[in-house]
């Protein structure tokens, strides 16, 4: 053990949790009594401090930036050729997608020279992050082509590069800065109190830390662009320029009568193996799209109806190639027309015999109420005078009161009939419509002369599929006589 003068110890540091720095040179027999510790030899002091923070010596530089995404590549203009059989090299490719920047390095910490007079221990800054690289741009589509062709092995002639763009290359990430390093790891700094000589006189060392910076993170690598998409191929075998699609239309019975009109559509199938029917090491995709037929067909209306076609050349009627490959029309709810349909090659032909609006068949009215008993009579015209198309059916609501239903609604009427009215008790002449209502089972006091009544009349009528029903009232008194 080394010998020390008089009034000199050497420190020991105690970290106390609270205190703000403490150093406090105890003598040697009230350290035994107060703390519990490693025994000290003798020239030693015990220095009871606590570890402060620490110092932050330097600053962190700017972090690197982010690198550029690369560009995407320019897809490749779709194509149509006609092909006679000639050679032909075709270069469809997409463009290359262009590659990401790195990232930029780090900046590296700003450090100053490390001041040992500081009774604190040191932490020296940190590097700043490397910027992460830029993503890879998208390689282009390559382009499709068109070819129009009525011999399917002069595709072996024409060669064609439609390979999708490459991705670029991702930017790589930039490297972290450098952080600051310690230009020594410990130091001590000399504490005494008293003069020299005197007795009080005591001195103590006291010792110091410094602590290396973290050199910045690296930055990530970027992503890699897609690979653009191949190119496709499409087959027509057709020796003129394809035409749309017609499948549907709405047009004017005018129009159908006068010149008809044409739906069409273009029957396609999806096969593979495109490259093979191409010129050796062509690239395309393997599924091709190849046109096998061209559906055209023809409607035309036949107007064989005694009505006036006037009344009904300005009604749109909806046309629709079926699955079967013919047309069906599809006319508005309101326009009842019978006919037939018949084909004649890829006509269609719709010849209409009778034709009618769905509001002629509701065009009853004018009910009359004649007679008493067993000839009450029940009388109504047919405005639209249409009832030679049409075959009618009636209910008949039969109700009576005691009041005078003329001159104020009743408040009670007493039901004495409902149901339909038997053919044989309808008669039919012209447009006007009689029915027997003194035929019902009907009790004839409630069929006599002066018997307040409310006739409810549904009218259900009938012509080429199409039905419409009509409801009529009359209140009236019975009278043997109008």
């Amino acid at each position: 053990m080394p010998q020390f003068p008089m009034g000199f110890c050497i420190a020991r540091r105690i970290n106390l949790r609270f205190a703000s720095i403490l150093a406090l040179a105890i003598p040697l027999n009230l350290v035994a009594t107060s703390l519990t510790a490693t025994p000290l030899t003798n020239g030693e002091c015990l220095l009871l401090a606590q570890a402060s923070q620490r110092r932050n010596v330097g600053s962190v530089g700017a972090p690197g930036a982010r690198g550029v995404e690369g560009q995407d590549g320019a897809d490749t203009d779709n194509l149509t050729v006609f092909s006679d059989g000639s050679p032909m090299t075709l270069n469809l490719a997409g463009r290359d997608g262009a590659p990401g920047t790195p990232g930029a390095e780090g900046s590296p910490a700003n450090c100053p020279a490390l001041d040992t007079s500081q009774r604190q221990d040191v932490q020296m800054a940190n590097g700043s992050d490397g910027g992460d690289g830029g993503n890879g741009g998208n390689g282009g589509n390559g382009g499709s082509i068109t070819i129009y062709t009525r011999n399917l092995n002069s595709l072996n002639q024409i060669f064609v590069g439609a390979a999708g763009g490459k991705g670029g290359p991702p930017g790589l990430g930039g490297t972290g800065g450098q952080a600051c390093q310690c230009s020594q790891p410990y130091w001590t700094v000399e504490n005494c109190s008293g003069r020299p000589g005197d007795s009080g006189y005591r001195c103590s060392t006291e010792e110091f830390r410094c602590f290396n910076g973290l050199n910045g993170r690296d930055g990530r690598s970027g992503i890699a662009g897609q690979d653009g998409l191949t190119g496709r191929l499409t087959v027509l075998n057709l020796d003129r320029p394809l035409e749309e699609d017609r499948p549907g239309t709405t047009v004017s019975l005018d129009v159908l009568k006068n010149q008809g009109f044409n739906l069409s559509k273009n029957i396609w199938e999806t096969r593979t193996g495109a490259a093979q029917l191409l010129a050796p090491g062509s690239v395309i995709a393997d599924e091709y799209l190849i046109l096998l037929d061209r559906l055209e067909r023809s409607f035309l209306v036949v107007w064989n109806a005694p009505q006036p076609f006037e009344r009904f050349a300005n009604t749109n009627v909806s046309l629709t190639l079926t699955g079967d490959n013919q047309i069906a029309p599809e006319l508005p709810g309101n326009l009842w027309l019978e006919g037939t349909t018949q084909q004649r090659n890829n006509v269609t032909e719709f010849v209409v015999y009778n034709a009618m609006w769905e509001g002629d068949a509701t065009s009853l009215g004018r009910l009359t109420l004649s007679g008493s008993g067993s000839n009450l009579q029940l009388s109504l015209v047919d405005e639209a005078n249409q009832s030679n198309l049409m075959a009618t059916k009636f209910r008949l609501r039969y109700r009576v009161t005691n009041e005078d239903p003329r001159f104020r609604p009743p408040s009670t009427y007493t039901l004495r009939y409902e149901g339909e009215i038997e053919d044989r008790l309808v008669t039919v002449n012209g447009n006007q419509f009689t029915i027997d209502i003194g035929q019902l089972p009907i009790p004839p006091k409630d069929l006599e002369s002066g018997t307040g009544v409310e006739i409810e009349l549904v009218a259900e009528r009938t012509f080429s599929g199409n039905t419409a029903e009509q409801k009529l009232t009359i209140r009236d008194l019975i009278r043997s006589r109008n």
